[in-house]
């Protein structure tokens, strides 16, 4: 007789194999990249991220987690022309958007000392404080392009097959 444990690991690994086998263009060893990288106090983050993208030629990535923390950010804010900036010392809490050699997508939020958050579309001029530790996630089936989109104004993700 199986335990409830044993039991509920038969389950997983049946939705595992489902959920694998739901990619028909997989090829047996295409599984995706993982890229986890550093940087260090005085590095800005965005740029950081984009040179990491563009020197190891990822052409669909997604940000997986991103932890560390800011002396600076520099946010836009939703339906804002330009961004907004504050000073002090802020934690990362949340990092997530879309990476490519041909443009990033990328939204930030974070905390300062009292625990009060701040979000939006993240620009450049967010100075890392002692660190940022970021893990992105590479898809080997598509290139993530930016495109014109008539109906926003805006460089919009178009998503390619490799």
């Amino acid at each position: 007789m199986l335990s409830l444990i044993q039991k509920l690991a038969v389950i997983l690994c049946c939705v595992l194999i489902a959920s694998c086998q739901s990619f028909p263009n997989r090829m047996p060893g295409q599984a995706a990249r993982i890229h986890p990288f550093r940087l260090l106090p005085g590095e800005d983050l965005r740029e950081g991220i984009q040179r990491y993208t563009d020197a190891h030629q990822i052409e669909a990535g997604y940000i997986m987690t991103c932890v560390g923390s800011l002396t600076d950010w520099h946010l836009r804010f939703a339906n804002q022309p330009e961004g907004t900036s504050g000073s002090g010392h802020f934690e990362i809490v949340s990092l997530v958007g879309t990476v490519s050699t041909h443009g990033s997508h990328l939204h930030l939020s974070v905390a300062d000392s009292t625990g009060a958050m701040i979000g939006g579309h993240l620009l450049e001029g967010n100075r890392i404080y002692t660190t940022a530790e970021i893990v992105i996630g590479e898809s080997p089936d598509h290139r993530f392009l930016r495109e014109d989109d008539g109906s926003t104004g805006y460089r919009e993700l178009s998503i390619k097959p490799r």
